[in-house]
Formats: C-alpha cells, sequence, structure tokens
C-alpha cells in the first residue's frame, strides 16, 4: 500500500430509498439498497468497487457525498473525522476535498455553458478565483487533463466522448480534492479512449496525490487501475482483498464467477467458465440468509438460514470474505 493513513472510513452504511405504491398514492415503504457497508480507503490508494448492475455501487457512491440519496444509518469519517450528520454548509466547505466523476461525460456537463464557463462556475462557487487569476486556473486545468487551450469557448457538444470526460476530470480537479469517486467512468466509451482516460488517471494520482474509489464492472480496468479491490453483491460487499491477491485468490464463489467472465488474453487459453443461475434479485425481494445462496453452486443448507458477516480470512494479504464457508 502506497500510505498506511486511512483517508476514508466507513462503517456499517445503510441507505434505503422511500417509494409508495399505486403509482405514488399509496403507503410509503423502503427500498434498501445498501446494507451495512463497512470499508476503509487510504490516502495515495485506488480502491476498485465491482459487482452487477443493480449491486448499489453508484448508490454507495452517491451517498458519500449526498448527491440525491441520505444516509439512514452508519457512519462515515473523512481525515478522522465523522461527516455523517453535519450541516449542508459544513458538507459544501467538505466538497473541495471530496469530488466525483460521472459516468455519462455528455449528461454530467450543461450544455448551455462553454467549458470556460462551467469551470469558472466550479471556481466562483468555492472562492477559490475570479477574473484573470481564474482563466490561468482554467488554462492549467486544460493542460493538466490533456485538452487545448482553444478549447475555452467551445460548448459540450462539439466534443467527443473521450474529450467530455476530460472536461469531467478538469472539473473535479478544479477544487484540488484529496478523494475523487469515479464512478464508471470509462463505461461509455469506446475501449481504445477507455485506457487513455485510465493512464491520466493515473498520471493524475501520481503527480497530484489523489486517493480514488472507482467504481466500475469491467473486472479488467479494475484490475489494471485498483490497488485493492471490493466486490458488491446486493447492497452488502462479499470480498476485500488487494487487487494481486484477489485476482490470483478469490475466495467467495460470486467474486470466482464474475474474475471467471474475464476473457483470456492468451492465444487458444480457455478459462472455465462459472455460469450463475437466475438473476440478481431486486431489493424488494432480498433472499433470507446469505443473499447469494439462491444462486450459489456451493451453497449449503445452512446459507439458506444465516447470514455471513465480512471477516478477515488471512492477516498477511488483508484478505477479507464474507461466506459461511470460511467461517
Amino acid at each position: 500500500m502506497k500510505d498506511q493513513r486511512r483517508l476514508l472510513s466507513v462503517r456499517d452504511l445503510r441507505v434505503h430509498f422511500s417509494e409508495r405504491k399505486n403509482g405514488g398514492f399509496g403507503k410509503p415503504f423502503s427500498i434498501n439498497v445498501v446494507n451495512g457497508v463497512s470499508f476503509d480507503v487510504f490516502q495515495g490508494e485506488t480502491l476498485g468497487l465491482v459487482g452487477e448492475s443493480g449491486c448499489g455501487k453508484t448508490t454507495l457512491g452517491r451517498a458519500l457525498i449526498r448527491l440525491g440519496h441520505s444516509v439512514v444509518s452508519g457512519k462515515i469519517e473523512f481525515e478522522g473525522h465523522d461527516i455523517t450528520g453535519i450541516g449542508n454548509r459544513e458538507f459544501r466547505a467538505l466538497r473541495k476535498q471530496i469530488q466525483m466523476i460521472f459516468q455519462d461525460p455528455f449528461g454530467s456537463l450543461n450544455p448551455r455553458l462553454t467549458v470556460g464557463q462551467m469551470l469558472q462556475e466550479v471556481l466562483l462557487v468555492h472562492g477559490i478565483a475570479r477574473g484573470n487569476a481564474a482563466r490561468k486556473r482554467i488554462e492549467e486545468l486544460l493542460d493538466l487533463v490533456g485538452l487545448n487551450r482553444e478549447y475555452f469557448n467551445r460548448y459540450p457538444h462539439e466534443f467527443s466522448g473521450g474529450q467530455r470526460q476530460r472536461i469531467g476530470i478538469a472539473r473535479a480537479l478544479a477544487v484540488n480534492p484529496k478523494f475523487i469517486i469515479c464512478d464508471e467512468p470509462v463505461s461509455a466509451l469506446d475501449v481504445s479512449i477507455q485506457s487513455q482516460i485510465i493512464n491520466l488517471l493515473k498520471d493524475l494520482q501520481r503527480d497530484l496525490g489523489l486517493t480514488y474509489l472507482f467504481i466500475a464492472h469491467d473486472l479488467s480496468v479494475v484490475e489494471y487501475i485498483s490497488d485493492r479491490v471490493a466486490v458488491m453483491y446486493l447492497g452488502k460487499i462479499v470480498e476485500i482483498a488487494d487487487s494481486t491477491e484477489l485476482y490470483a485468490n478469490p475466495k467467495h464463489p460470486y467474486t470466482k464467477a464474475l474474475l471467471s467472465a474475464i476473457p483470456n488474453p492468451e492465444p487458444g487459453a480457455k478459462r472455465e467458465r462459472i455460469l450463475l443461475k437466475g438473476d440478481l434479485p431486486g431489493p424488494l425481494n432480498i433472499p433470507a440468509g446469505c443473499g447469494f445462496h439462491p444462486r450459489c453452486p456451493v451453497a449449503m443448507d445452512e446459507c439458506r438460514q444465516r447470514e455471513p458477516q465480512l471477516k478477515t480470512f488471512d492477516n498477511n494479504n488483508r484478505h477479507e470474505v464474507s461466506c459461511l464457508l470460511y467461517e
């Protein structure tokens, strides 16, 4: 690990959605999306967060930065300070330290503002710079993400997907953050452009000392960029370990199934594919006991009755797994 100093600590985090039956006129009820998630992110590292669509990855990332999802219970600490219940004014100041890069490089940009206007707005809102100083800072940001300074007066629709994502990265960097949540930042891009953006993120991390939570479903990308990887299923983390350890020695049956789907780059080489039965259950139909047991190829009777907890499997490799097979 690059630095053992804990930057972010999340303990037993739970996020619910409130819905109403009968098209919004019925009795309200809660949908569990994130169910008791705990993890740490250390300064200077990249923690990858993977799992199927609908498992709660994006909801977790947005909850950390208070974008549309409220935390029902649990604790979030940033640099040793509890930020779970702080007021909106205090959290607004904290947003200088925590930023987000979004999945959709077009939908996350205001189509009515030029690149210069968008970045200038960020600098003004946070009281960082104005006037000539702001212009100079924006030009520096464009250089930093590999864009021409002449793009200052262009609108989002005039750029390619990769260029728009670079603008999104520049916007996140404008306030000099320490921690950036990357919500599937390359999934909407062509494969050739994905590698450029991933390498840009790695270079920025090295040069600026950034820390990332990298949310993705492409396990090959996660392996390349991450120092550690957390695997999420039905709103829970089921396994977490160093990237090398997880890919070489997966323990949870769900992790094994995910890794078996990665194409083998060796010509003619085959990988034994583990096919899971059924689809990911909905948040209104979470199974009793271990949430994975209806699809698990090695499920036991006990798995249908008792819910496993995330526990350390290997202290030397800091490998944690939530599975009754290892309790």
